[in-house]
């Protein structure tokens, strides 16, 4: 039998690698070794990876239409996916292979692969759990495909000028393009917008609306120790026409161009501004484009193999990544209905089949809603849809309950009080046929809280999916020294089932194991001074215990807490100079959203309590203050390995889950957390003697808001917390502006403290001394670490998937 003919080209051998590697620099780069820069190898390197994952994938795309399988559409407003080329080493196991191809070629590896930079799709949490889940999926050989938008700049690139956030665009496919896509221009959908809606022989008709083009781009998600790949299919905005000839030989540049640059504006930035109504319209758009570009696109799959839709629950499910995606509910009925010719009754049971919805967050300000009149002019097809669907909820409910008109004014998808809203939430679940939180706690708070009514309705419907990380990023790509520690004792079977990585647990008592854990993490600490030394200026000591709090920049998050103890910490240390106090390096990362006033406040007031502490002589080095800027994947790949102490200090009640915990657990990071998301279920996990959990629990919350909290009670108590705070509104920390924190003074003072940072600020800082206390202890506190990274194993998204796949989507792994 003939070989194939990419068989030896394709081989993963050094040298196979080292050829492939040099016939892409000569002949994609036009480059010779002698000119090349380090950007052009790694290119070259890339292209010999990618072309290696397409036999994966063209082998996994046969395999969904010749095995007839379902298919999970995976819908998310962020994938942050972060590097590519060291996780696609992974996947292929080639890293040490590519490793010495390129010390061959006189290359060297670490060297190039800073010079990749991390895709701007996401921004947080949401977008790297999706990104978890698109690994696992392919890990365990589900067929899917995950959509999305191909954003030009991301969110923003943060930049931290004289202690303010600064944004400014992230040009990561400007520079160099994205070598691991492919850019699909057969597929281009129609999205359209605005217009109106006309009747026609009992038929609606959305008639003078006008158009953007949805191009397709696909890359390749490899799955670890198996031939699968799958897909993250991307869409980008282009014009339906790309320049106004007659305006531009006129003379008027500006207009030939401004209808292409409108339409492509859909796709330029991750959450748009959404402060002013132009920024809300735009983000309104956003969701609808890429929720539409998809739907038409696996509308167009499905008729590939089947003539009708009377199977159509049978062979896809749609997933709604939190409430962005939610438009696509109405969008799935309006082309059934509107052009396939499926009754409404028909395209509505269906749909309550196909989809199915994960909540990300208890705090209904945060559930999207949008107004009657802008759905109305921007998609006023989908409002008609979605009061029909409407019509038929409220009418079971009405029957089922007896006419209780309370519960249908609550449950209703519009909103009727002042102006009138949509609930995008409230669609999500009445169009479910599951609706899942993401840790125990969340899932139950979830059904007593925002979705209570629906409970009661739909009990059958709610159910939890605790959160995952991929091990294979999160411990072996992150963390490289670990790893091989791992290896050497249970060997590698761990990155493929992380149940096993409970084996270490004896070795928590191993002298030999604890010095060479302990040995390490100083490494990884080392690795990350170095980089903050060099690039912030700022010198960390090794040695000193590195606490480590890197997520968005939100208030319920509760930064100011930590802040808080940082500022008590410093005075204490300035009244007792003497003291054998514990050296701390605090570290902040995360990025404030552009609009949030008050987020953007606290990474200022972060930085200037930073440069107080960090130049006070009296300090040296019992504390550091750091705030990394532009928080992102590759960064959390460098900080989290090196953290002794994980902050996960959030107001019980508020946190869905995190996933952060679980990266730092998992790497030997103790946490410091109350008991909130997924917080409880890592204690349970780890033992509770090996985490340091602290403030009120979600119903002491309840219960201290409820008999009329009054926190300048805590300032009048508690002389250090009105010290600190006293600093904060005085200027203290601000001599240039003494008033430039008035407004955080405020808001936990006068205006209520919302998330109850001065409630928990007692137990925090107690906590904050056994901390201390146990650090002292090296080997009890090492032990404990190793308790951590052994009791992590359940945090897998590769259980998540398999719990997804079993009881949400009914999805069966193909055969390869």
């Amino acid at each position: 039998m003939e070989k194939p003919l990419h068989e030896g080209y394709l081989a993963s051998d050094v040298e196979a690698l080292k050829r492939s590697i040099s016939n892409n620099l000569r002949y994609r780069s036009g480059k010779i070794p002698l000119t090349a820069t380090r950007g052009d190898w790694l290119l070259a390197a890339e292209l010999a990876v990618r072309n290696r994952l397409v036999e994966r994938w063209m082998k996994s795309n046969t395999a969904y239409y010749t095995q007839n399988s379902k298919v999970v559409y995976y819908l998310s407003m962020e994938f942050l996916i972060g590097r590519t080329f060291q996780n696609a080493l992974e996947c292929l196991d080639i890293r040490e292979d590519m490793e010495e191809a390129l010390r061959d070629l006189a290359v060297d590896m670490e060297e190039i692969t800073s010079y990749e930079p991390d895709a701007a799709l996401g921004n947080g949490g949401l977008g790297r759990l999706a990104a978890c889940f698109l690994d696992a999926m392919a890990t365990l050989n589900i067929a899917n495909i995950g959509y999305g938008i191909r954003y030009d700049y991301g969110m923003f690139k943060q930049e931290i000028i004289d202690g303010y956030q600064v944004e400014t665009p992230d040009y990561w496919l400007l520079t160099r393009g994205n070598p691991w896509e492919f850019p699909r221009p057969e597929l281009q959908f129609n999205v359209r917008y605005g217009g109106h809606v006309e009747q026609q022989n009992g038929r609606a008709r959305w008639v003078d609306s006008h158009r953007v083009l949805a191009m397709a781009y696909d890359t390749i998600i490899p799955g670890y120790d198996t031939e699968c790949a799958t897909t993250l299919r991307l869409w980008s905005a282009k014009a339906t026409s790309e320049i106004n000839l007659s305006a531009f030989n006129k003379g008027n540049y500006a207009g030939a161009v401004e209808a292409k640059n409108m339409s492509e504006n859909v796709t330029r930035v991750l959450y748009p501004d959404d402060s002013t109504a132009s920024g809300r319209e735009l983000r309104l758009m956003q969701e609808y484009f890429f929720v539409s570009a998809s739907l038409q696109d696996l509308i167009r799959r499905h008729q590939l193999n089947h003539a009708s839709f009377d199977n159509l629950a049978e062979t896809i499910s749609i997933h709604l990544n939190d409430t962005h995606p939610v438009l696509a509910v109405p969008e799935l009925i309006r082309i059934l209905v509107d052009e396939q010719g499926v009754s409404f009754k028909q395209a509505w049971s269906l749909a309550q089949q196909i989809f199915s919805y994960t909540n990300h967050t208890l705090m209904s300000e945060a559930l999207e809603t949008w107004t009657v009149e802008m759905l109305g002019r921007i998609l006023p097809r989908h409002l008609m849809i979605i009061f029909d669907i409407n019509n038929e909820f409220l009418s079971m409910v009405a029957q089922k309950f007896e006419n209780d008109n309370d519960l249908l004014r609550r449950v209703s998808l519009v909103d009727e009080a002042g102006e009138r809203r949509v609930r995008m939430a409230y669609l999500a679940v009445v169009a479910s046929h599951k609706v899942n939180g993401v840790s125990e706690l969340h899932s139950e708070l979830m059904k007593e809280s925002i979705f209570a009514d629906f409970a009661r309705i739909f009990p059958e419907r709610f159910t939890n999916v605790t959160n995952g990380i991929t091990p294979r990023r999160w411990l072996s790509q992150a963390n490289p020294f670990l790893s091989e520690l791992i290896d050497d004792r249970i060997g590698k079977n761990w990155r493929r089932h992380f149940e096993e990585i409970g084996r270490l647990k004896p070795y928590a008592n191993d002298p030999a194991f604890l010095g060479s854990f302990k040995a390490v993490k100083r490494q990884n600490k080392q690795r990350l001074a170095r980089w903050v030394r060099n690039v912030l200026n700022v010198n960390l000591n090794p040695d000193s215990l590195f606490d480590v709090q890197i997520k968005r920049i939100h208030e319920y998050k509760r930064q100011l807490l930590n802040v808080l103890h940082v500022i008590t910490r410093y005075n204490q240390i300035k009244a007792n100079p003497d003291v054998n106090w514990v050296p701390r390096s605090i570290i902040f990362a995360g990025k404030a959203a552009s609009a949030y006033q008050m987020a953007k406040d606290i990474i200022k007031l972060i930085n200037d309590v930073a440069v107080k502490v960090n130049n006070d002589r009296d300090i040296g080095d019992k504390l550091k203050v750091v705030f990394i800027p532009n928080y992102g994947v590759s960064l959390a790949e460098m900080i989290i390995p090196a953290a002794d102490l994980s902050e996960q200090i959030s107001m019980a009640g508020t946190e869905a889950s995190g996933t952060g915990n679980m990266k730092l657990a998992a790497n030997g990071a103790l946490t410091i957390g109350t008991l909130d998301g997924a917080n409880i279920e890592i204690m349970e996990r780890v033992g509770s003697d090996n985490i340091f959990i602290f403030g009120n629990t979600a119903e002491q919350v309840e219960q201290i808001k409820a008999n009329n909290y009054q926190p300048r009670e805590y300032y009048e108590r508690i002389p250090e917390l009105k010290q600190a705070l006293d600093q904060i509104r005085d200027g203290f920390f601000s001599p240039d502006e003494p008033g430039r924190f008035r407004a955080i003074y405020d808001s936990l003072i006068n205006y209520g403290d919302r998330y109850l940072v001065l409630a928990d600020y007692e137990s925090y800082m107690a906590t904050q001394r056994q901390v201390d206390t146990l650090y002292r202890q090296t080997i009890r506190w090492d032990t404990k670490a190793i308790a951590n990274v052994a009791g992590v194993g359940y945090f897998s998204a590769d259980r998540a998937i398999s719990e997804y796949a079993r009881n949400i989507w009914n999805v069966e792994p193909i055969e390869l």
